[in-house]
């Protein structure tokens, strides 16, 4: 199949398809830190969301998708859709134009020229200026002993079915936290010298934006 990984700077659904065999590429605006620049449009999504586009990769080679992709997988940005972030707006700390940009973008998703659609964000405003999405998954589903509610809004895909359902220990599940190295720590992040990092550090929000391998690897074996 023809992947289109949209919003993924970390590669790791890209690299699960890829390991099944699937021509999969992701795409964001920064470099990929998946290892694999000939995988990584580096750049703007939205006018290669349909096909029929010729892209370069971060390797400096071209490539044709002559035709609609056959799945697109989008995680777009969160921080201005999360439930988490709408008291910036109501308290009039942030301009309410980037919470109207941030749905546009998401719907653009939505209304790709594509069979099948995923498209993954937290809780937030898209369950109302939407409509809900297919499915909630968590990260102890699938292997991993984190919480991190996470919404999928589908379009020609069953919702993944969880391959690793882990037993909640009596102190409860961790918050979803990785270190620089891949390894996951409990609350904090930290940068590349081992230092925490703030809450607001945009290093964090890059940190904790990362889809887990276990998730990954479920849609790739399911949609693939």
């Amino acid at each position: 199949m023809n992947v289109l990984v949209a919003c993924e700077e970390s590669q790791e659904v890209c690299k699960a398809f890829r390991a099944k065999g699937h021509r999969a590429f992701s795409c964001d605006l920064q470099e990929c830190s998946g290892g694999h620049p000939e995988w990584h449009i580096q750049g703007d999504v939205l006018p290669m969301l349909n096909g029929d586009y010729v892209f370069q990769t971060m390797d400096g080679h071209y490539h044709e998708q002559p035709c609609e992709w056959d799945l697109l997988l989008a995680f777009p940005p969160c921080t201005h859709l999360s439930s988490s972030g709408q008291h910036w707006f109501s308290r009039g700390l942030k301009d309410p134009k980037l919470r109207e940009d941030a749905a546009e973008f998401f719907m653009s998703f939505a209304k790709a020229n594509c069979p099948r659609i995923a498209i993954e964000n937290p809780v937030g405003i898209m369950s109302t200026r939407w409509r809900k999405p297919d499915q909630k998954i968590q990260p102890w589903q699938f292997g991993h002993p984190m919480t991190k509610t996470t919404c999928l809004w589908l379009q020609g895909l069953p919702p993944p079915r969880p391959t690793e359902i882990l037993e909640k220990p009596a102190t409860g599940w961790e918050n979803q936290s990785f270190r620089p190295d891949g390894k996951y720590a409990s609350f904090v992040n930290y940068d590349e010298r081992g230092k925490i990092l703030s809450w607001n550090d945009p290093r964090t929000a890059k940190i904790r934006s990362k889809t887990f391998p276990g998730i990954a690897k479920a849609m790739a074996e399911q949609w693939g």
